[in-house]
């Protein structure tokens, strides 16, 4: 069982000559929209991966009572997510407002919305246990966040933390308990800095640097997504293992993270060797971006091994 705790979104896209200024208006020819949120994509990401196993996904989070809510949680029933932790809340779903200009720069507003009221209670018991993967972001509230955590570490579950989107302000009381109730923290070059320095450590640019101080003093498995580099994997004794990016020729990275986690999730469950699941997780990502959307391209398990076969 793999266990989503996190965020739906609605992303809507419009493409501009230029990004608007302050107090400036610019017109777009169309807003596309694109299902969307670090725990939904990780979740679509996670089942398509899936597909012929035993392993059930399963999204916890909220939505609306309004036509994105529907969408959203439709979509994720065609991906066969079970969504029966999912709550209808009286706020709006969340959306994310994406202006993409000619030279593939973006800026995007996030109206989180329901997503600020999912709530660890609202997690059914049946949904952690001994043989569960619970998976974690950064676009709910880090309280709920750490009492979900708390909790699959009573049942003794795994416990993997993708600290997406990095955190513009965090107490280092409480990064300290979110990384004390971690198997595998999932970072980009960014995060990983981002997060050590938080914890009063300064790794200057250095990402592998920031992942061994971290997987060292937290005694965990530390694993870094860097693009087109791959990913890295830093044991709490130092040992290192590095996994290639699949040679492709990028359309849209969005959602490239959220696959490795997803398929990262799918292969820990699955038992695989960790070599073997950020392989996998690599090469699902790489795919990812050869089509526009965070989910569309997300590959299903056939097309995943076929990749994998070369």
């Amino acid at each position: 069982m793999i266990t989503i705790f996190g965020s739906i979104n609605m992303d809507l896209v419009a493409r501009v000559e230029s990004i608007a200024r302050p107090g400036e208006t610019v017109l777009s020819r169309r807003a596309d929209s694109f299902f969307g949120g670090k725990g939904a994509n990780q979740a679509v990401a996670a089942a398509r991966a899936c597909q012929g196993s035993s392993i059930k996904v399963a999204m916890a989070a909220a939505v609306g009572d309004d036509a994105f809510g529907k969408a959203c949680i439709d979509n994720l029933r065609k991906n066969d997510v079970d969504v029966t932790a999912v709550q209808i809340s009286g706020e709006p779903t969340g959306c994310a407002f994406i202006t993409v200009d000619g030279q593939g720069e973006n800026a995007i507003t996030v109206a989180s919305g329901a997503n600020l009221v999912v709530r660890a209670a609202d997690l059914p018991g049946g949904l952690l246990s001994a043989v569960s993967v619970l998976v974690l972001q950064m676009e709910v509230p880090l309280v709920e966040n750490l009492e979900v955590a708390r909790r699959a570490r009573r049942e003794g579950a795994t416990v993997i933390w993708n600290v997406a989107p990095a955190p513009a302000a965090v107490e280092r009381s409480a990064m300290a308990e979110m990384l004390a109730s971690t198997d595998m923290l999932v970072v980009n070059e960014h995060e990983a800095i981002s997060v050590a320095a938080i914890m009063g450590q300064d790794a200057g640019k250095d990402y592998l640097k920031a992942a061994s101080i971290l997987a060292r003093s937290c005694n965990l498995l530390c694993i870094v997504t860097a693009g087109a580099k791959g990913a890295f994997a830093v044991s709490p004794d130092g040992t290192q293992s590095h996994a290639n990016a699949f040679p492709v020729k990028p359309v849209d990275t969005t959602g490239a993270g959220d696959t490795f986690v997803g398929v990262l999730a799918c292969g820990v469950a699955e038992g695989r060797e960790m070599n073997d699941a950020m392989h996998r997780a690599c090469v699902a990502a790489s795919l990812s971006c050869m089509t526009a959307g965070a989910q569309e391209g997300m590959p299903s398990r056939d097309r995943l091994e076929k990749a994998l076969a070369g």
